[in-house]
């Protein structure tokens, strides 16, 4: 019988099988940042076993407040920086040179087809859409990453969702997961790994499979993986070039990430979006979801784009293309956070930000902070966010504050109107 994707990836990855169904993998990389990590470099220290296992395969990023806001954070950010100093890590990225996380270590080519990558931090199964099994882990699974470059998972079944269709005008990735959670519901993927597939996921950019993979985690999954193909090497092709004579040939190597035809999936959800249109979450769980023609109206007094969800430069082209030429309205406060320093260049560049500027947002630099509620855009208890991230959670984004999870062309029309509506991109 034939293997889905990832059962490949720990047949090849697996060094010991301590208990059935437990397979500890050798792991590619180990990404890290300043809110989980130093937990778990100070109890390393604490136990006398302050090493790592290769400097080479760990990648760290200060991303989520910064620059520091207060002591604390900054005490989180020397802990991180001082230990990468401390053990040679090249791959660090402070302050000036950092990202978000899950755009910055793809953008610098430290992801890979096959790859078995760890993080603590749950939206690390974005990874997955280059083909990789990418999981969010705990402390103490993030200790032993470090320590001794291994991890403990049992084989999660795979649930494959052929998404079928075509995408009518101003619907966008964002749209298409949102559509999913809302059908099979934040506990639907629990203990499995998605496999996006179907004709509509293979025309998709790296930005938009990217969207769909960091979101997979919102429906309960570990991971959420998209087969790799001749997009996912162009993205690659300045990192792998001299690994192979042509795209063709790495195109051709990296099939071998490929579900076998006769593999056997846990289920198969086959999912139309042909008559998809925009949405919007209502509630506090991301499944809670609804047209945003239903929720036309609904006045907002913050809008938020950027995060691991959708601040890259395909998401800051859809906004600046409702924003152009216009203003935000009075009623409301508008931040752009660009993913990483290069989609802020090339947005500059472009003049992307010219127009966001001019349209009244405030543009900052590349962090997490407004998504996870701790700077750059914490709201007031009762006020209402439309943003471009990926949770909902009640005091997401600030206590007693609302969230309301959209698209990019959603997210600049609702700043534009002052109330949640659909973009004049949308031709449904």
């Amino acid at each position: 019988m034939g293997k889905t994707l990832v059962e490949k990836i720990f047949e090849t990855h697996v060094i010991d099988m301590p208990d059935e169904n437990v397979y500890v993998l050798k792991v590619d990389m180990v990404f890290c940042h300043e809110i989980t990590t130093p937990v778990a470099i100070d109890d390393l220290v604490s136990r006398g076993l302050d090493r790592v296992f290769d400097p080479t395969k760990i990648k760290a990023v200060i991303d989520h407040v910064t620059p520091a806001k207060d002591t604390q954070t900054a005490i989180q950010g020397k802990i991180l920086r001082d230990w990468a100093r401390r053990h040679r890590i090249e791959d660090f990225f402070d302050v000036g040179r950092n990202g978000v996380c899950h755009a910055l270590f793809p953008e610098k080519g430290f992801v890979r087809p096959g790859y078995v990558i760890i993080m603590g931090d749950s939206h690390t199964c974005t990874h997955g859409a280059f083909g990789a099994f990418a999981a969010g882990v705990g402390t103490t699974d993030l200790e032993v990453g470090i320590l001794k470059g291994v991890c403990a998972f049992k084989e999660p079944k795979t649930l494959r969702i052929e998404v079928k269709g075509r995408l009518k005008p101003g619907v966008f990735a964002k749209d298409v997961i949102l559509s999913i959670i809302g059908r099979i519901g934040v506990n639907g993927a629990t203990d499995r790994v998605i496999e996006f597939s179907g004709e509509l996921i293979e025309q998709m950019s790296m930005d938009s499979r990217m969207t769909l993979s960091n979101m997979a985690v919102e429906a309960g999954a570990t991971s959420g993986v998209i087969a790799p193909d001749m997009i996912t090497v162009e993205y690659l092709w300045p990192f792998i070039k001299n690994e192979f004579s042509s795209k063709e040939e790495a195109c051709d190597e990296y099939s071998k990430w490929h579900s076998d035809a006769d593999a056997k999936f846990d289920e198969v959800i086959v999912h139309d979006v042909s008559d998809l249109e925009p949405l919007t979450t209502y509630g506090y769980k991301p499944d809670q979801v609804k047209p945003v023609r239903e929720m036309e109206g609904t006045k907002i007094d913050q809008v938020y784009i950027g995060s691991c969800t959708n601040g890259r430069l395909e998401d800051l082209r859809i906004a600046a293309e409702v924003l152009k030429g216009k203003r935000i309205s009075e009623s409301v406060r508008a931040i752009v956070s660009p993913a990483t320093p290069e989609v802020y260049k090339k947005a500059l560049k472009e003049g992307i930000i010219q127009i966001f500027m001019d349209a009244g947002f405030c543009v900052t630099n590349p962090t997490c902070g407004a998504c996870l509620g701790m700077s750059n855009g914490v709201l007031a208890p009762g006020e209402v966010c439309a943003a471009t991230t990926n949770r909902n959670f009640h005091g997401r984004m600030g206590k007693g504050g609302m969230v309301h999870l959209v698209s990019p062309a959603t997210a600049a029309a609702s700043a534009i109107a002052g109330y949640l509506t659909n973009s004049e991109l949308f031709k449904g």
